[in-house]
């Protein structure tokens, strides 16, 4: 039988992870998430990241609020322009953490643990 309190932490993990899903969970900021990444530490701007997409200015900048908030992207102030950098490295340990306690619970199943 799998341990009520092994079911309870993997669970505090998930939720852990859940903002990062919910990031991770749309198409655009999937690809601005790689974007931003392949600009190194320099990072984007908005103006940059908006000429790769077909969305409204205001759109791209929700996308990045949606990121920033959620650990994904930091930010850096250059005179009057914000550039975004990629930080999603920084969250794979919780990631990383879901993903053992997931498959040490599935392997216990397995084992018949009910």
């Amino acid at each position: 039988m799998i341990p009520i309190e092994e079911l309870k932490n993997t669970k505090e993990i998930l939720h852990s992870c859940l903002p990062l899903f919910i990031a991770l969970g749309d198409e655009i900021r999937q690809q601005m998430i790689l974007d931003i990444a392949a600009h190194g530490e320099r990072g984007m701007n908005v103006t940059e990241i908006t000429e790769n997409y077909s969305l409204s200015r205001p759109a791209i900048s929700h996308h990045l609020k949606v990121l920033k908030d959620y650990g994904l992207v930091a930010t850096r102030k250059e005179g009057t322009q914000v550039f975004y950098r990629s930080i999603v490295h920084e969250n794979l340990g919780k990631l990383s953490e879901f993903i053992t306690s997931i498959e040490h619970v599935i392997e216990s199943l397995e084992r018949g643990e009910k």
